[in-house]
């Protein structure tokens, strides 16, 4: 059973960053490609960046590229997503997925909450 678990998220002025991390059981993310989505109150759940499984390829939503970084610590089985340059905008709560063969993304953590002040 895949288990995943997101955390980092908080307040931050606008201007800072924050780093969020995904940790998951069951599931080796170097061997599935893994992405960070977003969701805003009244507003339906967006891509923000993901990692590909084998070569670490990347790629981002045009609202984050140059600000968000997605990274992947194998030894950790970790997921990261740091975010510079953070705008209010980008207040939503975070969701870590990764994908399961021929279906796409699968497993959800629960996500963290992530505010930005003006």
């Amino acid at each position: 059973q895949v288990h995943v678990v997101e955390s980092g998220g908080g307040l931050v002025q606008a201007g800072g960053s924050l780093r969020l991390s995904c940790a998951a059981s069951g599931r080796t993310f170097s061997n599935y490609a893994t992405g960070w989505f977003r969701q805003a109150p009244g507003k339906e759940r967006e891509f923000v960046a993901g990692i590909s499984w084998s070569i670490d390829s990347t790629n981002y939503a045009d609202s984050v590229k140059g600000r968000f970084t997605i990274s992947r610590d194998n030894a950790k089985n970790t997921v990261y997503l740091q975010m510079n340059s953070l705008k209010p905008e980008d207040t939503a709560v975070y969701y870590c997925s990764t994908t399961h063969p021929g279906v796409g993304y699968t497993y959800w953590g629960q996500g963290t909450q992530v505010t930005v002040s003006s």
